[in-house]
């Protein structure tokens, strides 16, 4: 029997036959017409819109190949100091390298070539992970500086407060701090309570506060 009549105990009454639980012919042709009519509207209407978001995806996305012997950088993703286990940060991700692909793994992955420091992660990556050697000082970041984890993530630390602002959250007044991260760029300064800065990083927001 089908699953709706076990699970309920009776026949599930569909559009095309509208009655008491029982043997019942089918109703009349134009209703079996209108239904499948409908049907086929929405399959059309269901094509457009899928048809539509690839459209829209399309525009942003290309195709990224690389041969073997290529130098490329390799993404790594930041994370807030002391906060890392409270809360995702809000640092842009940064690239190291470069480093030489060294075979191609299917159609969407490559093995690169890794220094000694990072044999504990395994060297085939995504080709999202990936971007073509052309180094931009405000991205990379030097390895020696950084101490990476298997899930290619490190710690990011703060260096110092620029600025202060009082910001009102959910009918509160609470004061912000602007914090200058050790490896970004002006334009990529975070906002942090005081109440993060005075439990996680006390000495920072003390040297704020006494000007030293």
């Amino acid at each position: 029997m089908p699953l709706y009549e076990m699970l309920y105990g009776r026949r599930c009454r569909t559009p095309i036959c509208w009655g008491e639980v029982g043997q019942r012919e089918l109703g009349g042709t134009d209703v079996v017409l209108e239904t499948t009519q409908r049907i086929d509207e929405i399959h059309e209407k269901l094509k457009a819109a899928q048809d539509r978001q690839k459209s829209y995806a399309d525009v942003r996305r290309r195709p990224i190949e690389f041969a073997v012997g290529d130098q490329v950088m390799l993404k790594v993703s930041p994370r807030k100091g002391l906060l890392r286990f409270r809360k995702r940060g809000k640092l842009s991700p940064r690239f190291i390298g470069p480093f030489r692909i060294i075979a191609r793994v299917g159609k969407l992955a490559y093995q690169l070539e890794l220094p000694e420091e990072l044999s504990r992660i395994h060297n085939t990556f995504h080709v999202s992970q990936l971007r073509k050697c052309l180094i931009d000082d405000a991205t990379c970041v030097p390895l020696h500086e950084i101490e990476l984890d298997k899930k290619l993530t490190y710690v990011e630390e703060p260096v110092a407060i620029v600025e202060e602002e009082l910001r009102k959250v959910n009918n509160k007044t609470v004061r912000t701090f602007k914090v200058q991260w050790k490896h970004r760029k002006s334009s990529e300064y975070t906002w942090e309570t005081e109440h993060d800065m005075l439990v996680y990083y006390p000495s920072l927001h003390m040297a704020w506060i006494t000007g030293t």
